[in-house]
């Protein structure tokens, strides 16, 4: 198939050179000239305008926004939306609010544009790793598109199946999956996010205890001199707590035990803030993931061993490099 993709930082380019690995035609287009460049030497076509799309991809179109969420992808729908013909497809596959695609999907109906948002999860590894996709919008319009979502999606991998599956949708155990009207991708993205502050703070607090067990001031007896490093690794070999983000923990600990080269200052991307204000709206009580956003509000004040360790997942997953604080 035919994609244009607009942004081409950590995720962008990886998206478009993950199709064009499997065939499909990609137009790209970056504010970075050299970023344009270095995927036209990959074998993308570069336009240097967004209306460049119109000539580089044929009728109808689907151009993908992968461009920091806020006023930066609310200026590029926008601008699209008044360049773009009848039937053409504006997909949003940043961490865009899902009350913005509720409106900027009704927006562009009226105007004979359709409307996809794609709450997308891989960070810096989805080139190899693939990506995992939660999709809302017009059903006919995700499934015209479902080549696309199945090249970047993971597939199924050697992850077991689970039984008694066979009334579900397929497309799930590979790794994407249309979640219903447009805003329900990074709806269910957003809590996906929420949940993610909370298992990192679990992780980040347990090795902060283990950590401190290793303090002189303990009395003789109960101190443990604990190798950081190796029990995150045998964490990951049959435990019930192993996932990717413990992969992430012993990475960043086999090369800085001590952490010495993180902050502890901790960002929160804002979907962390809308699942909360979700939960609250419907009364559902979610205290773990409160206190997980609230921790990350005080890691910017003082910083301990924890939030290193948030630090260090954050990088890990998504090279975000937090701010010296």
């Amino acid at each position: 198939m035919h994609l244009g993709l607009i942004g081409l930082g950590r995720m962008g380019g990886n998206i478009a050179r993950r199709l064009m690995r499997d065939g499909h035609s990609v137009a790209v287009y970056d504010v970075d000239a050299k970023a344009r460049q270095a995927l036209a030497d990959d074998g993308a076509t570069a336009v240097d305008s967004l209306a460049g799309f119109l000539e580089a991809l044929p009728a109808p179109r689907a151009v993908w926004v992968m461009v920091p969420a806020g006023d930066i992808t609310e200026k590029t729908v926008q601008e699209l939306a008044g360049l773009l013909e009848k039937g053409d497809t504006i997909i949003d596959g940043g961490n865009s609010n899902w009350h913005d695609d509720v409106r900027r999907a009704k927006q562009l109906s009226e105007q004979g544009l359709h409307y996809i948002d794609v709450g997308t999860s891989g960070g810096v590894w989805g080139l190899d790793r693939g990506y995992c996709m939660m999709i809302g919008g017009d059903k006919a319009v995700v499934d015209r598109l479902d080549p696309i979502f199945k090249t970047l999606a993971p597939g199924i991998g050697d992850v077991e199946k689970t039984p008694n599956r066979e009334k579900h949708d397929p497309r799930a155990e590979l790794g994407y999956l249309h979640t219903g009207p447009a805003g329900s991708g990074h709806f269910v993205k957003m809590v996906h996010n929420g949940i993610e502050y909370g298992l990192m703070q679990a992780y980040a607090e347990g090795f902060d205890v283990m950590r401190n067990r290793n303090q002189a001031s303990l009395p003789e007896g109960e101190r443990f001199d604990l190798n950081m490093a190796d029990i995150a690794e045998v964490w990951r070999r049959g435990s019930v707590v192993s996932s990717w983000l413990l992969d992430l923990c012993s990475i960043a600990l086999a090369k800085d035990p001590g952490l010495e080269n993180f902050s502890g200052f901790v960002n929160d991307s804002g979907e962390g803030r809308w699942t909360i204000e979700a939960a609250i709206e419907e009364a559902v009580p979610a205290e773990v993931l409160t206190a997980a956003l609230y921790t990350r509000f005080r890691s910017r004040q003082e910083h301990t061993y924890a939030e290193k360790m948030l630090s260090a997942m954050r990088l890990g997953f998504g090279g975000h490099v937090e701010g010296k604080q």
